[in-house]
């Protein structure tokens, strides 16, 4: 191997971590002023909004939003970000969720929904879209809080991304309002 194709490469590698790092910080930011500009929320309110961390292949992050539409049953959209096997991949999943209720603050839920992505690799890129379930289990603070550990399956449609079963667990947490 030459001399270039050495330092192509590790150039490459660099704007890869680079890149990642930006997606991050615009991610985190981006939570912070959302949750900053409702810190004067009421405390019956229908909404949460934070942060979905997991393991799927890499690791992601992912902005989550919760809209509740009655007692048991609730909307979760989820923006995040992969990275893994030099591939860098966003996804946007909406779920509907069914929430039961198991003793005081803990509640146990199980949801289906889809999603559609983009991913960016070595030497491909593209779109994809998955269907997902969702199996978890959350606590509910009595401050506006909310954490929750879940597992989500899902299945990928596109060959050259995902066509296979991914498990993503993740913890969350989420300010109520």
């Amino acid at each position: 191997m030459s001399k270039t194709t050495i330092n192509n490469d590790a150039i490459f590698v660099v704007n890869i971590k680079t890149r990642r790092m930006k997606y991050l910080r615009t991610i985190l930011f981006s939570t912070i002023l959302l949750v900053s500009a409702t810190i004067s929320a009421q405390d019956n309110s229908k909404n949460a909004l934070g942060l979905r961390v997991g393991d799927n292949d890499g690791f992601g992050g992912e902005i989550s939003y919760q809209r509740s539409l009655s007692n048991n049953n609730r909307l979760e959209f989820d923006l995040g970000f992969r990275n893994s096997n030099d591939v860098d991949a966003f996804k946007l999943v909406g779920l509907y969720q069914w929430v039961h209720a198991i003793d005081n603050n803990f509640n146990w839920f199980v949801g289906a929904g889809a999603g559609v992505g983009s991913f960016d690799s070595l030497d491909n890129n593209g779109t994809f879209i998955l269907a997902a379930a969702d199996l978890g289990i959350e606590y509910n603070f009595n401050i506006p809080l909310i954490m929750s550990l879940d597992i989500r399956p899902e299945l990928g449609f596109n060959d050259t991304y995902s066509d296979d079963l991914d498990l993503d667990i993740a913890l969350g947490i989420r300010y109520q309002f």
